[in-house]
């Protein structure tokens, strides 16, 4: 049965479908429908306590192709509080940082995919969805660093 989970997060409300398994999960309001058959907001409450556990275990069914796959693949290996550089991940899938980034860019399922935890070769942030200052509180978040605080927009407040 489809659903619609919102849950308020530091960075904005984030709202998550689907149905058997996550379709979407974006930093924008939404309208909940259908309940929360998955556990998604217990996983993203426990997430924004610090523990990705949860999250890591809801399903997934992602819109993507091949190549975008395997790089949210790759994405999700990265664990809690470190980074990884686009260049890092196209070596380990025998590609190229600038398709990476694309896939990357294309990631329908925030959190779920954490995308965020992908950086410049030289440390830089880089290329988020969300806008950089959201990108920088979650990995400020995952690494235990009093975050910037943001307002209700998910922009710095």
């Amino acid at each position: 049965m489809p659903f619609t989970v919102v849950v308020p997060t530091p960075v904005g409300p984030l709202t998550v479908t689907g149905g058997e398994a996550v379709h979407t999960a974006c930093f924008v309001d939404g309208t909940p429908t259908g309940g929360d058959p998955l556990g998604v907001r217990e996983a993203l409450e426990a997430w924004m306590a610090g523990d990705d556990t949860l999250a890591r275990r809801v399903p997934l069914d992602l819109e993507g192709t091949l190549f975008q796959k395997r790089v949210w693949e790759a994405v999700r290996a990265v664990p809690w509080g470190r980074t990884a550089s686009y260049g890092a991940i196209a070596d380990a899938l025998g590609s190229v940082a600038r398709a990476v980034g694309g896939a990357n860019g294309a990631n329908p399922a925030a959190l779920f995919v954490p995308c965020h935890r992908v950086i410049g070769g030289d440390g830089s942030l880089t290329g988020y969805a969300g806008g950089i200052e959201r990108k920088r509180w979650l990995l400020d978040h995952e690494r235990g660093a009093p975050p910037l605080l943001m307002g209700r927009s998910g922009t710095p407040g």
